[in-house]
């Protein structure tokens, strides 16, 4: 991978939590970074253009939706367009639903799948498609989670769209290795993040997430403190470790540098120790 030129790396769903941590984070690493959420987030997205422009990287704001292959096609383009090419994909945009699986519907189910799984493919897909044409290699990475190694309680579609995450990298790591682009996933446990888009229902979760991205609930002060009641849903003690943001950006930030090139087809685990490979 080039490194003569300054990278340009493109996220989903960087409005806030960690996508903004990422986005950021790669902003100090030098690159120049493209934006993407979906079009209600457009003025976080501007708000983060700033901070990053603050920093004296170039960035650019590319709202759209990840389930959509035309959104994701004319993504791609816009970003290699503005900035000059693509060097780094982080497929981050991902939703969550702390359900029981008997309550769960086909439609609940097709979401979580539409957003988690089909957006990361199409992520993946464009991102290697440009990188190929430019010839110079490149870093994807994507959203899997410690629930993407092993099942949860109440998390059964979630776990479901994060095992096909997994299995995804490992297959397209090794097609892409001749291009020496990368593939790999950073798996976190539970992260304390302010997402501001809970639909919070008797213990019900739909938020953008990897694993548990938690935020606080007025039931937390009884459940055990900080995140305690996201936690309660998944069958996990409130003592259960978390961490911020920060920590999957530091991840990302290392498997996205060129010296990255002999880790691919992994789902690095970031978890305070809940679950071991």
């Amino acid at each position: 991978m080039s490194t003569s030129a300054v990278r340009v790396a493109l996220v989903t769903g960087a409005a806030q939590g960690i996508g903004l941590s990422v986005a950021l984070r790669l902003a100090d690493d030098g690159l120049d970074v493209a934006l993407n959420d979906i079009v209600a987030k457009s003025e976080q997205l501007q708000n983060v253009v700033s901070e990053i422009e603050a920093k004296g990287r170039r960035a650019l704001a590319v709202p759209a939706d990840v389930t959509s292959e035309e959104d994701v096609k004319s993504m791609v383009d816009r970003v290699v367009e503005e900035l000059g090419g693509l060097d780094v994909m982080v497929a981050n945009a991902g939703i969550s639903l702390g359900k029981s699986f008997l309550e769960t519907s086909v439609d609940e189910w097709e979401r979580i799948m539409a957003v988690n799984v089909r957006g990361v493919m199409l992520s993946y897909k464009y991102a290697a498609v440009q990188m190929i044409k430019q010839g110079r290699g490149g870093r994807i990475i994507g959203a899997c989670s410690t629930g993407g190694k092993q099942g949860y309680f109440n998390y059964s579609a979630y776990c479901t769209s994060k095992f096909a995450v997994r299995g995804l990298t490992q297959s397209t790591a090794q097609e892409l290795r001749p291009y020496n682009i990368t593939v790999n996933t950073y798996a976190p446990g539970v992260i304390l993040t302010n997402l501001g888009e809970f639909i919070w229902m008797p213990l019900h979760i739909d938020v953008e997430v990897q694993f548990l991205v938690v935020t606080d609930h007025p039931d937390d002060a009884i459940n055990g403190g900080p995140g305690s009641t996201a936690k309660k849903l998944a069958g996990l003690p409130p003592t259960t470790p978390h961490a911020p943001p920060e920590v999957v950006a530091s991840i990302v930030s290392y498997i996205a540098r060129p010296e990255s090139y002999f880790i691919t087809g992994q789902s690095i685990a970031l978890n305070g120790g809940i679950y071991f490979d």
